[in-house]
């Protein structure tokens, strides 16, 4: 160890990577590094043998490397890696000066150390200088990419970020201005960054969570001795305070406490040593990888920015290309040609691995276009299928011979299409393709003919529907013994006839036979329910239907003309045929009898509800059966499915229809009997005998005496006036009690209503010399007036005399 003023160096590893610990030990005491806490940096360098390293060093930092001797020729100064203290810069710098790389003594192939004390450097500086020639700027070697490229594919394996300064030192600066060098060296850090394989956790980290890269120049030192140390002194001011934010080495992160820098040295050099990804390929291998990679880039900026891909690409997104494949298949050709020509010089290997991954990368751009164009043939071919074969169908073709013969026409164009879209680089499968296209012809006729033989299906149901709703209904109207045999033969009838046509029309689908027969029995079940609905519907209007039918029997005569109830009709037995027929009507809805079986509905019925035997007979009945026969919600021998409506159902359904049907009839006896006792005005024949003889004495009296003809003929003609204002035969209609009632409050009106018109009547000359005349004329107004009809009676006085008749009104 050497001791000048404050300048003081130490062998940290040695040529054969060994750590000297002891040494590191001392120089720490005697630095007095173990106080500086975190106040405390690290500067390292590396770059080519003898290419001033160590000089610049001693003059940025005061150090006393050993420098090497231009006099006796140029050869290693620096073996290994060593350590010294920055002389007068706060805070306190450590300074390592590097074996320089590309050295002729470790030879081509031994580059191991290089890369080790290169990450030793890189994993425990805040600052790495990297001394390199301004005329090597643009190399691969001399530039140390191949180094760094391994330093920080490993260094991202091994540790974690701590924001390094990469300082690129340009040495003997020509006249190029350092403006232009710098973006150079900034784009191939970039590109060293983006092309090295990183770990997963890092896939996404940028260059600068890693490093922060700063370019500065100088001049030769040879040359221009004073120039190189104020250009020196200037970059010397930078590392004071390097540690404060903004500083070199201001943005480091996880920085080590200097008492635990020797230890922590120690490991990093020993996981560095014992990782086996350092040993890489030699030199010339590194060179061949690096070269052809830049190769295969330039090669691949090429590609992509040729003027006739950019056009193809362009054109894919639209539809197809017109010679896609030959076109592609030529500019892949032109590109992956150019690069075996420049890289034939590079080791074989390197060249075909890196010629594959070229190839590969073109190919990845070139494979979305294929797939556009590729899915533009297949949207194409399918859509072209859809109209050739909706074509063909309105043509007549049969269906299954149209679906061939369009498949097989249009998937031989999608073949010949196929054709002039591969890539012969590229070998691509289209099968994969055509079996999606294939599905999707596939697909698309399943649908039509699917959309077909439902619009022939509805077509039939429909004809179906058409054809048996109307008849049905008009059937179930008339409701008799012969209904259902008619609703059956009509409904095999059309049911056979819709098969007929249905199986003639589709034949031409080549269904299989199982297919076939289950739309037959389809539309077989189908015709049934149409059936089944129609009779479920009219059920519910059953009740209705049973009152017209009723008094459509009831009210009409056999002519269908209004009944007049006269008195000689036979209510009961009109009213027994108008609700059997009602019946008859009810037993045909109460089942759907589609299969030709008889049943006993009709019967039951009969026996519950209209009470054809006699007492006795239901007495004896009651003994052996149910009390009420219809408490069941099933009918003997029909299934609960066939039934329309249940025993109950019918009960109820009866007792609405008698409750309802109750009153017409009790109109008809009340009429029946109005027009008998309209009709029974005269006396018996043995009553008009007896008045004749015991009043025989009064009529020969009234002979005699002219004078009471006349009183006794104002005396009815007064009494005929009040009957008919009174209108008491039809008064007495509804009964005696009520026409009483009725009477006792009209009576008084109508008195004085008569004394009124009498009262009128004296006041005209002629009535009041002829009281008689003048009392006819009133009576014969009255008459005329009232219209009242209800036993039918009118009054009619002629000129002359006052004449009465009586006539019946038609009920």
């Amino acid at each position: 160890m050497d001791k000048a003023g404050e300048r003081c160096s130490t062998q940290l590893i040695d040529g054969d990577g060994a750590f000297n610990i002891a040494g590191l030990e001392n120089f720490i005491k005697e630095v007095k590094l173990k106080e500086c806490g975190l106040s405390y940096a690290v500067v390292s360098i590396m770059g080519p043998q003898s290419s001033g390293k160590s000089t610049l060093l001693n003059h940025l930092f005061g150090t006393n490397f050993r420098e090497m001797d231009a006099y006796r020729g140029r050869s290693q100064t620096t073996k290994g890696i060593w350590l010294a203290k920055a002389a007068g810069i706060e805070p306190l710098t450590l300074v390592m000066d590097l074996e320089g790389t590309d050295g002729r003594e470790r030879g081509e192939d031994d580059t191991a150390f290089e890369k080790q004390s290169a990450l030793f450097a890189l994993a425990v500086s805040d600052v790495m200088l990297i001394n390199m020639w301004c005329h090597d700027i643009g190399r691969e070697q001399a530039a140390n990419k191949p180094l760094l490229k391994t330093v920080f594919q490993v260094m991202m394996r091994l540790f974690s970020p701590r924001k390094t300064t990469l300082m690129f030192v340009i040495r003997d600066k020509t006249r190029t201005p350092l403006d232009a060098l710098e973006p150079v060296l900034r784009e191939d850090i970039q590109k060293i960054w983006d092309n090295v394989p990183k770990p997963q956790a890092h896939q996404e980290t940028p260059l600068s969570e890693f490093f922060n890269v700063e370019v500065v120049a100088l001049s030769s030192y040879e040359e221009k001795e004073d120039q190189f140390k104020e250009q020196v002194a200037g970059l010397r001011a930078r590392f004071f305070h390097s540690i404060a934010p903004g500083g070199l080495a201001g943005d480091r992160q996880g920085v080590v406490p200097a008492s635990g820098f020797s230890f922590s040295a120690q490991q990093i050099w020993k996981v560095i040593k014992e990782n086996k990804d350092l040993d890489l390929p030699a030199h010339k291998v590194m060179v061949a990888t690096v070269r052809c990679e830049e190769i295969a880039d330039e090669k691949l900026c090429n590609f992509t920015a040729n003027e006739e891909w950019c056009q193809i690409e362009e054109a894919t997104v639209s539809g197809l290309v017109p010679g896609f494949g030959r076109r592609l298949t030529a500019i892949l050709d032109t590109c992956l040609k150019g690069y075996e020509f420049e890289a034939i010089y590079f080791d074989e290997k390197v060249r075909t691995t890196k010629g594959k991954q070229l190839q590969e990368k073109l190919l990845q751009l070139v494979l979305p276009a294929f797939q556009s164009v590729l899915g533009h043939l297949r949207s194409g071919t399918l859509e072209k299928f859809k109209a050739i074969f909706d074509k063909t169908l309105h043509g007549g073709e049969g269906f299954s011979s149209a679906a061939r013969y369009c498949t097989k026409l249009c998937m031989f164009q999608f073949d010949e299409g196929c054709a002039d879209v591969v890539i012969e680089q590229a070998k691509w499968d289209t099968s994969k393709v055509r079996e999606k296209l294939k599905r999707d012809i596939d697909a698309h006729i399943t649908d039509v003919r699917e959309a077909k033989l439902s619009e022939l299906t509805t077509a039939y149901e429909s004809k179906l529907s058409e054809a048996l709703s109307g008849t049905v209904e008009a059937l179930l109207d008339e409701a008799d013994s012969e209904t259902w045999p008619a609703i059956r033969t009509q409904l095999q009838r059309e049911t056979e006839s819709a098969v007929s046509g249905f199986s003639s029309e589709v034949s031409s689908f080549e269904l299989d036979e199982q297919t076939k027969e289950k739309m037959i029995v389809h539309l077989r079940d189908y015709a049934k329910g149409i059936v089944e609905a129609k009779v479920k519907q009219e059920a519910g209007k059953v009740l209705s239907r049973m009152k017209d039918r009723f008094e459509s029997l009831f009210s009409r005569d056999a002519d269908s003309m209004p009944r007049v109830w006269t008195g000689k009709e036979d209510i009961r037995a009109i009213t027994k045929t108008a609700r059997s027929a009602s019946l008859k009507l009810l037993s045909t809805m109460a089942a759907i009898r589609l299969d030709d079986e008889t049943d006993n509905i009709e019967k039951a019925l009969s026996l519950a509800l209209l009470e054809l035997k006699s007492n006795s007979t239901v007495t004896d009945r009651s003994l052996t059966s149910p009390a009420d026969p219809l408490a069941s919600s099933t009918w003997k021998e029909v299934p609960p499915m066939k039934t329309v409506l249940t025993p109950v159902q019918c009960k109820n359904i009866w007792r609405q229809f008698k409750a309802e049907t109750e009153y017409s009839v009790a109109q008809a006896m009340a009429a029946q009997e109005a027009a008998r006792r309209s009709n029974n005005w005269l006396p018996p024949p043995w009553a008009m005998v007896a008045m004749v003889i015991l009043g025989f004495n009064e009529f020969m009296t009234l002979l005699r005496n002219p004078l009471y003809l006349g009183v006794l003929f104002v005396g009815y003609l007064i009494f005929k006036a009040v009957w008919v204002q009174l209108d008491i035969s039809g008064e007495f209609q509804h009964g005696a009690l009520p026409g009483i009632i009725s009477l006792s409050n009209k009576f008084f009106p109508t008195i004085m209503n008569l004394l009124k018109k009498l009262a009128e009547a004296g006041e005209v000359p002629q009535a009041s010399r002829n009281p008689a005349v003048g009392l006819k004329t009133y009576a014969s107004s009255a008459g005329t007036s009232s219209n009242v009809s209800s036993t039918g009676s009118s009054v009619v006085l002629s000129k002359d005399t006052a004449e009465y008749s009586s006539t019946p009104k038609e009920e």
